[in-house]
């Protein structure tokens, strides 16, 4: 499954399709030395591979000397900043993401990763922009290629028919190996994989080092959100089988797998969900099921000729089923359900990646953004319930008491004293606060002051175990361990 996938994903991030092989061998075998996961397999995968397109295609020309350089730059930055976080313990990073975050992005990728593949399944080409290019192939069926179109289709049928016959059924090496022999057998016309070296390149750092800072951003986006994916990967296998996982280790691992793809002359990688899923079935036991993995692709690398004849409408077809599964638009409608906010968070993650192509980390930050707001907007919501009995009443505050909130609170208060005029004692119970911050704590501690000078005895109860060291600290004069007597 890997290499013909390596091929592919090579040609969504831009570069000659053998450098997917490069991606493939030697990291994986650098990343087993330091994995967490027996089953997270590293490697080319189809989100990376368009997260480096999206930060490379401004910058140079795709295919372009320059362009390979720059991926290569872009996989070190990225294999440095997870290896910092990995030795420094930050794999919680992975969480950083909301699920509705995720939802929208994989989505709104998914499909930009699918429109990639329709023109080669067509067997055309055009030159604008990702969707552009889609909709022109699809609104052109007159310019369509009939052996690419039958190719993906036969391909497609066989990958998906295999998967129902049994999930370690190889349909990936069987559409390869048939499509290579259908290319040899009957002259195909269409666009094929061509010229593929036979061996590394050497390795070098003599990389565009000036251009570090164009990279910098995008190399953090794909540092931080390429590690979602295999964390989220290892976390759920892990949890299947009662395993334990380190975070903190597989991030060091995908760290040093992307230096050294780097250093291999390669693009970004990262872990692989698909075939992760293959690895655990097959029965890996240990993390060096991906050294092994790594090390057939290096022995294979003699032997990459055989597959030049292969038709890209292939490869297309190939990514297109992978792809497919993770457009979850049924998931983002059910969120209406659940939260109306988080619906629209993933719906926004989504139009904004999609606008943002091929600069799709923008896509995500736009997401984190309006997650970030939505958080923001109920905590600024502080509400009050108030009860009276005589001449004593006690006010429930409900919310988040915080420097953005601390300003709403004397008006409330105000305001349910002022609907009980009698009043003699005032009980203000904060049961229901969520967080209390200092800034919160010194308006209470203001506010029970100044009642206190209108003649009204005060005291305040219930304070949440979260907040009792700040409230010790501000509140003592009126705080209270239990109400007092009516």
């Amino acid at each position: 499954m890997l290499i013909p996938q390596a091929l592919a994903y090579a040609e969504i991030a831009g570069v000659p399709a053998h450098i997917g092989l490069y991606a493939s061998a030697l990291p994986l075998i650098a990343a087993a030395f330091f994995a967490s996961s027996p089953y997270l397999q590293t490697g080319p995968t189809a989100l990376t591979a368009l997260f480096a397109f999206g930060a490379l295609s401004p910058l140079a020309e795709a295919g372009t000397r320059e362009y390979i350089l720059l991926a290569s730059l872009l996989a070190l930055l990225v294999g440095a900043i997870r290896l910092a976080l990995g030795i420094v313990r930050l794999g919680s990073f992975a969480y950083v993401m909301s699920e509705p975050v995720v939802l929208g992005f994989t989505a709104g990728a998914a499909i930009l990763i699918l429109a990639t593949q329709v023109p080669t399944m067509l067997g055309v080409s055009g030159t604008d922009g990702i969707l552009e290019n889609a909709f022109d192939a699809v609104r052109a069926p007159g310019d369509w290629n009939l052996d690419a179109v039958g190719v993906s289709a036969v391909a497609i049928a066989v990958v998906l028919l295999g998967r129902r016959l049994h999930p370690l059924f190889p349909g990936v090496l069987v559409v390869v190996v048939g499509g290579v022999v259908w290319s040899r057998i009957t002259g195909y016309d269409g666009r094929i994989v061509g010229d593929l070296p036979h061996r590394f390149l050497d390795p070098s750092l003599d990389l565009p080092w000036g251009r570090v800072g164009s990279l910098l951003v995008p190399a953090a986006v794909i540092a931080f959100v390429g590690f979602a994916e295999p964390a989220s990967i290892a976390r759920t296998l892990a949890a299947q089988d009662r395993q334990p996982w380190n975070a903190s280790r597989d991030l060091t691992a995908q760290g040093v797998a992307n230096i050294v793809s780097g250093l291999s002359g390669s693009f970004p990688i990262g872990g692989s969900l698909g075939r992760s899923a293959l690895n655990r079935m097959a029965g890996a036991r240990t993390r060096w099921s991906g050294a092994f993995t790594g090390l057939v692709v290096l022995a294979a690398l003699p032997l990459a000729f055989l597959v030049e004849p292969l038709p890209r409408a292939v490869l297309g077809a190939i990514v297109a089923v992978v792809v497919f599964k993770l457009i979850r638009l049924v998931a983002i409608a059910r969120l209406w359900t659940i939260s109306p906010l988080q619906m629209l968070i993933a719906t926004g993650t989504l139009i904004a990646t999609l606008a943002t192509a091929p600069r799709i980390e923008r896509g995500v930050l736009i997401g984190v953004a309006l997650s970030v707001v939505t958080h923001l907007y109920r905590e600024m919501d502080l509400s009050l319930v108030a009860a009276g009995e005589g001449t004593r009443v006690v006010i429930a505050p409900r919310g988040v008491l915080w420097f953005g909130t601390a300003h709403k609170l004397e008006g409330i208060v105000v305001n349910a004293i002022a609907a009980h005029d009698d009043v003699e004692v005032l009980e203000i119970d904060l049961t229901g606060i969520g967080r209390l911050d200092y800034t919160g704590a010194e308006e209470l501690r203001s506010l029970c002051a100044d009642i206190e000078t209108g003649g009204v005895v005060v005291s305040v109860v219930g304070v949440p175990a979260h907040a009792r060291r700040i409230a010790g600290k501000t509140l003592t004069r009126w705080w209270r361990e239990a109400s007092p007597a009516g």
